[in-house]
């Protein structure tokens, strides 16, 4: 795409989005990270994440890639920083690919300075190379054990040889690789200290992450969910854990793990929020717009997106919502119900 074209398809969200201004919530955080789902098919069935009969979106209510590529690059305009496409699987969706590869006019013109993807793994070994030209320089790969048959039976219908092989190949190809790992009480809770000992070994940091109760998923979350307070306490025990100030713009608290030299991420929705620090919204594959990951308040922008040539009521749409930013979200496990505390599964939201 030359300059010029991109120039042309840009000025009539531009000047919306410099009368719009920065993006600012009533409680003074600035909306600088966006997360985008672009599906909300998966080629997994975590059974932290959805049930293993899911019923999907039907393909015409989903955004297309250029209005996927619009609506993100109206946020960057007001000041998104960091852009991190999900799902579902991201890289199961039919021709991806240009989305990333439009939308890494905003790593080149220094609008944005991050462009990332949460996945699988499934389909990194081919797609690899391409999201390094695109500009992507590190990625989240969700990995919760390396047991391959207790890795197909959290997945569902995963294959971990194949997960590696991306791995490998994304670290080929240049993008450092954060491994995400969801602590399941009595599943692979015996399993954290070697998975963190085998991910800095390989040269990646480890992000331990809290089950969220969101969407019927088949699963009882009271028996699923393990503090990861717990687990900083027992690996205390073997390793020694100091506080340090990194981050990547996203909820993980970190510390430096002398033994191994590497990082340890800690992403703790129930047991310490990270509500008072939130520079993040999401979007659905439909246009969706979530202020919280833990609160159903939502705003449509798939209707001013396609109403709004020049982005003015798609930008009237957004403020409008930030404005509506809660302070925090309610996350619970409830065992008296034992229901989730949000009905919708994490795939609609994005992980």
């Amino acid at each position: 795409m030359s300059d010029l074209l991109r120039d042309l398809i840009d000025r009539p969200g531009v000047a919306a989005a410099q009368q719009a201004g920065p993006l600012v919530d009533t409680f003074g955080r600035s909306v600088t990270y966006l997360r985008v789902s672009v599906t909300d098919r998966c080629d997994f069935r975590c059974v932290y994440c959805m049930s293993e009969h899911m019923t999907f979106l039907p393909k015409q209510d989903l955004l297309s890639l250029e209005e996927l590529d619009r609506l993100c690059s109206a946020f960057v305009l007001r000041g998104v920083r960091k852009l991190r496409l999900t799902g579902g699987e991201p890289l199961v969706r039919r021709d991806v690919m240009t989305l990333f590869r439009s939308l890494s006019r905003h790593i080149e013109s220094g609008r944005l300075d991050e462009l990332t993807v949460t996945t699988n793994g499934s389909q990194l070994a081919r797609h690899a190379a391409d999201l390094a030209a695109c500009g992507v320089k590190r990625i989240n790969v969700s990995i919760d054990t390396l047991d391959p048959a207790k890795f197909r039976a959290i997945t569902r219908w995963g294959d971990l040889a194949r997960v590696l092989e991306g791995v490998k190949a994304a670290q080929a190809a240049g993008i450092r690789v954060k491994i995400n790992a969801v602590a399941l009480k009595d599943v692979n809770e015996h399993e954290i200290a070697s998975m963190m000992e085998w991910a800095h070994g390989e040269g990646h940091d480890l992000s331990l992450i809290e089950v969220m109760p969101l969407g019927e998923v088949g699963e009882e979350r009271v028996d699923q969910y393990l503090p990861l307070s717990t687990v900083r306490e027992q690996l205390a025990e073997r390793f020694t854990l100091t506080d340090i100030a990194y981050r990547t713009g996203g909820p993980a608290r970190y510390v430096e793990v002398k033994e191994t030299g590497g990082r340890l991420g800690f992403i703790t929705p129930l047991t310490h929020n990270f509500c008072e620090g939130c520079n993040r919204v999401r979007v659905t594959c439909t246009g969706t717009l979530y202020m919280c990951l833990g609160q159903e308040d939502a705003a449509d922008l798939r209707a001013p997106l396609r109403a709004s040539a020049d982005d003015a009521l798609l930008h009237r749409a957004i403020d409008d919502a930030i404005f509506r930013k809660p302070k925090g979200h309610d996350f619970v496990i409830d065992r008296k119900t034992r229901q989730p505390a949000v009905g919708r599964h994490m795939s609609t939201t994005g992980g």
